[in-house]
């Protein structure tokens, strides 16, 4: 059942080193305040899981909490490459980077997969990629029932699993609203979960078809109020394109990249 903790106390309690980490959250709902204490916390040779890394990887990256990554795309999205994650692969700055590579619709599969406790996601794909080359991963199964050759990858089951959301009511169940991701199948899927919310609610005020995550499946809740800024959160604030922006000539020099993290991580950081 969850706990209503501080991030702070959430993350030392649940993320430890050597912890596979899924942090998801599609375009708006990305769990920027969770991913700076873990930061702020040090956190090292973590394996970072996620569909789509972008600012928030790059930043954890960079600051030497990774040591791999399984990922679909990366990305600063509508700027260009995450220079601290190129730097991490191509010169093993501040550490080296091992790369998991999947398409999007391998890793939506097999986080489904582990949210249902199944060993493997079988799909259709992968067929003339080139992907199975570079990610030993991949294997192909043909079917029992019709001898069709189809893809099969191990199912994503995370240690932890951390994503923000609009609330959460007095009980721990969160509802998520707007562009919707693989936010509900990462939680299930994962040991232990993390999700940091906007604010605590008497009643969610949930619509017919909403996204509840149950509290039975999340182990830990933090209010966070502005947690996915610079990304945005439907119904509350706007995203930050600013400073995705901006972000391209921080992330491209590491003296900056170090200036900044001390000066909006380190320093002015929420307990």
């Amino acid at each position: 059942m969850a706990e209503f903790l501080s991030l702070q106390d959430a993350v030392k309690k649940h993320i430890h080193d050597g912890d596979t980490v899924a942090m998801e959250g599609f375009t708006h709902l990305i769990p920027f305040a969770a991913g700076h204490e873990i930061i702020r916390q040090q956190r090292r040779e973590l394996t970072l899981i996620r569909m789509t890394p972008d600012l928030v990887y790059d930043q954890m990256i960079g600051a030497g909490c990774a040591s791999k990554l399984i990922f679909s795309w990366g990305g600063n999205p509508g700027v260009g490459s995450l220079h601290r994650l190129r730097d991490a692969v191509q010169q093993s700055w501040p550490c080296a980077l091992e790369l998991v590579e999947h398409s999007h619709a391998a890793m939506a599969n097999a986080y489904e997969a582990g949210a249902a406790g199944l060993p493997l996601a079988v799909l259709r794909g992968y067929i003339g990629s080139d992907l199975p080359k570079v990610n030993d991963q991949i294997k192909f199964i043909e079917c029992p029932f019709t001898g069709e050759r189809l893809a099969a990858i191990p199912s994503i089951r995370p240690d932890v699993t951390v994503i923000h959301a609009q609330r959460a009511d007095r009980k721990g169940n969160v509802l998520v609203e707007g562009i919707v991701g693989v936010q509900k199948e990462a939680v299930l899927a994962a040991k232990r979960s993390i999700v940091t919310v906007e604010e605590v609610v008497d009643d969610l005020g949930a619509s017919v078809n909403a996204c509840v995550i149950p509290s039975w499946a999340i182990s830990a809740i933090a209010v966070a109020e502005k947690g996915a800024a610079p990304s945005y959160a439907l119904g509350y604030y706007d995203r930050d394109n600013a400073f995705y922006k901006d972000w391209d000539a921080i992330g491209r020099d590491r003296e900056l990249f170090q200036a900044w993290l001390k000066d909006n991580v380190f320093e002015n950081g929420a307990a």
